[in-house]
């Protein structure tokens, strides 16, 4: 792993870290194909210290996947601008992590049903009155008749970085550089 150049701004308290990925909504999983990258926004959810996501076993995130299982997954939040009288000096807030390592699909339906049941929780907390069967996972298909691949990525290697934001310095839509 690269040593971060601007370590002032890492973040190492792993609580915080963890509170992050399992609140946040969207994660960026990078791919690798032959010379050519490719980037995919996800829903995703952080159980077990792993990433876990879901996709239509046909595909291109699919087929790169077999092949090449080295990814990065990225997750970002932005809290704001902060102004300042110095153009240079106006920054973003911000906390993000970066997650490399291998991807691998899941076999075991009941891994496979947890990660969903998981997923379910976090994105539409409450609103089935019954947890997922291994049932579901199993039969479920896409409207394109694919049916659903569960994959799990373990980091080898974690990088978080944070700007906090600064309350005195946030920017409101109108302001004046000098004016509060």
């Amino acid at each position: 792993m690269h040593p971060m150049r601007r370590q002032m701004n890492e973040c190492r308290d792993q609580e915080k870290i963890n509170l992050f990925l399992n609140h946040a909504r969207i994660g960026f999983l990078g791919l690798s194909e032959e010379n050519q990258p490719y980037v995919v926004p996800l829903n995703f959810v952080w159980y077990n210290n792993k990433i876990y996501f879901h996709g239509a076993t046909e595909g291109r995130k699919a087929d790169i996947l077999q092949v090449h299982s080295n990814v990065c997954f990225t997750v970002c939040e932005e809290y704001g601008t902060m102004a300042h009288t110095v153009p240079a000096h106006t920054s973003t807030a911000y906390l993000s992590v970066m997650l490399f390592g291998k991807v691998a699909r899941i076999s075991n339906l009941d891994e496979g049903t947890e990660a969903m049941q998981k997923m379910l929780d976090k994105y539409v907390p409450g609103y089935y009155n019954r947890p997922l069967s291994r049932n579901q996972v199993e039969k479920y298909r896409s409207s394109m008749g694919s049916a659903t691949a569960i994959f799990c990525l373990s980091p080898e290697d974690l990088s978080a970085k944070e700007n906090p934001l600064d309350p005195d310095r946030k920017f409101v839509p109108g302001q004046r550089a000098g004016e509060k």
